[in-house]
């Protein structure tokens, strides 16, 4: 028996994903929807999601771990944080879960990578997995990736106010300016970012350099968080939107707060399967 092929969009929560569900859902009646679920998510993601699925007419399955958790993952790791550099998160608990659910038939993975980012992605490795992507292939933009959510009655995501992409609660990917954002809207969901970070051997917060892991390898949550650290952040975010706005007079805030990265995030960019 031959396997079955089988078209499959990775939604995120985020907004390029969910313009690109809105742009095929008519154009590929049987695409599957699937959000891999770590349970960590930002509550006002799961919401979205929620109204995503209301629009498609479609159920969106919810993919989560096989019964080990990050708290789990993190355990066997001796606390040691995932990182930039080992993104141990992404792979037990958003792809496995993506293959498992594939399988061995042979499968077109959708992605919502634009043509004005220059750059592919890594989804899988499976060979029976071969990656989409349609808007790189109809020159769709960020913009357009905006209109398509506001013609559609979706809007986006209640997290962008203060937030540039989907993904978990605590990600070390965040901007400083989006932890402080967390900290803001979300002040519980801080505190147990912060709780990971803490050494209960020794009782303190130690960068990895001194053996142990924080989210940010430059200061701890609880540095982040004094009163004249969160002004300090808020002023040099202002200072680079600013900047952004007079090189793109035409652009909104949204446009551009993604885009202008701290300087010490140029180079690294977050894993699709989380971000888009």
């Amino acid at each position: 028996m031959s396997p079955r092929v089988r078209h499959i969009l990775n939604l995120s929560g985020g907004k390029d994903s969910t313009a690109l569900a809105v742009f095929l859902r008519d154009r590929i009646p049987d695409l599957e929807y699937v959000f891999c679920d770590t349970e960590k998510e930002l509550p006002e993601t799961y919401e979205y999601l929620d109204l995503v699925e209301a629009y498609l007419g479609r159920p969106i399955v919810r993919l989560k771990h096989d019964g080990r958790d990050f708290d789990h993952h993190l355990r066997l790791r001796h606390g040691y944080l995932p990182s930039r550099q080992n993104r141990w998160c992404t792979e037990l608990l958003k792809l496995r879960p993506f293959e498992r659910y594939v399988g061995d038939d042979i499968v077109f993975s959708y992605v919502g990578i634009r043509a004005d980012e220059d750059r592919t992605g890594y989804i899988s490795h499976k060979s029976n997995i071969t990656t989409v992507y349609p808007f790189k292939e109809e020159g769709i933009t960020k913009r357009d990736v905006i209109r398509i959510l506001e013609e559609s009655g979706l809007g986006l995501p209640k997290y962008y106010s203060w937030r540039s992409r989907s993904g978990c609660y605590f990600c070390f990917f965040q901007q400083k300016i989006e932890w402080v954002g967390l900290l803001e809207n979300h002040p519980d969901l801080f505190e147990k970012a912060r709780q990971y970070e803490l050494n209960r051997e020794h009782g303190d917060y130690w960068s990895a350099a001194r053996g142990r892991h924080t989210w940010d390898e430059r200061e701890s949550l609880t540095e982040l968080a004094r009163p004249e650290r969160v002004l300090q952040i808020k002023l040099e975010h202002q200072r680079r939107i600013r900047a952004a706005q007079q090189r793109q007079p035409n652009a909104s805030l949204l446009e551009v707060f993604g885009d202008e990265l701290e300087p010490d995030t140029f180079d690294e960019r977050p894993c699709l399967i989380c971000e888009l």
